[in-house]
């Protein structure tokens, strides 16, 4: 019986490793999480072998070749179109990016913070509908992930509305005041590590940033999740929350937005 070729061989063994690695992860995440963890820790390092380059720097190519340079509009879809067919990303999405794009209407904030960039999709969104005069500070702990926001935000032509900070967001938010000129926050877009929710809440708070009336929109609460951050500002009379059931970013998995109202440090205490 002839042997079969060594590179068929290794074939089928990565195959089974890579089944026993989509087993556990779906048997111990759930299938929103496994999907994340596939596409993260999987599918995207091999990808970047292969082709040299990062998934974000083939986003942020996509763009420069299929959306009109100054047109906001055209890079949002030009990103969900290549997130859609392509690769995977996490960005806001589109689905839930009406949502986003409702709350700002809604709230019209001035002075916006934004924790968490990546490839600049959710500042572009948002920076688009901001009044004159207003603006938005997003901070960005990855430098890679902070150099493709700012050419994502000058290729939209949104540049004169987003102040880009590259570093880690409980080191920056206690600058924001001083070093920003930031009095108070009007609407705050928590879209950074998900462990980092509820800490970065409170220092906001700490810091004086918080005022009544300010918005706090969570994305990913149900996947991948912010279960302490939901029990905290669902649990405190200083906030006023609403829920915006959605799906993961260009998939079918449920997911969602939390809106957290601060009404003030006072309003904790009850009659």
């Amino acid at each position: 019986m002839p042997e079969a070729p060594p590179l068929l061989l290794a074939a089928v063994l990565l195959g089974l490793v890579l089944l026993v690695v989509l087993l556990l992860l779906l048997r111990h995440w759930g299938w929103g999480l496994c999907l994340i963890g596939w596409n993260e820790f999987i599918l995207q390092p091999i990808h970047n072998l292969l082709m040299g380059d990062t998934k974000e720097q083939r986003i942020l190519n996509h763009v420069l070749q299929h959306a009109e340079p100054g047109n906001a509009q055209s890079v949002l879809e030009a990103i969900d179109t290549y997130c859609e067919q392509k690769e995977w990303a996490m960005n806001v999405g589109d689905k839930k990016g009406k949502i986003v794009d409702a709350v700002i209407q809604e709230h019209q904030p001035s002075v916006l913070l934004e924790l968490g960039a990546y490839c600049g999709y959710s500042a572009v969104r948002m920076a688009r509908l901001l009044s004159p005069g207003a603006r938005l500070i997003t901070i960005e702990i990855n430098p890679d992930c902070a150099a493709i926001t700012q050419r994502m935000v000058d290729f939209a032509g949104v540049k004169d509305k987003v102040t880009l900070v590259v570093g880690a967001s409980q080191d920056i938010i206690p600058q924001l005041k001083k070093k920003y000129d930031v009095d108070t926050l009007d609407m705050v877009f928590l879209d950074h590590w998900k462990d980092r929710y509820l800490p970065d809440t409170l220092l906001l708070e700490e810091c004086g940033l918080l005022r009544k009336g300010t918005v706090l929109l969570a994305d990913n609460v149900i996947c991948p999740g912010a279960p302490d951050f939901l029990a905290h500002v669902r649990g405190s009379s200083c906030f006023e929350c609403t829920h915006y059931q959605s799906f993961l970013e260009y998939r079918e998995v449920v997911d969602g937005l939390e809106k957290a109202i601060y009404k003030g440090p006072g309003s904790e205490a009850g009659p």
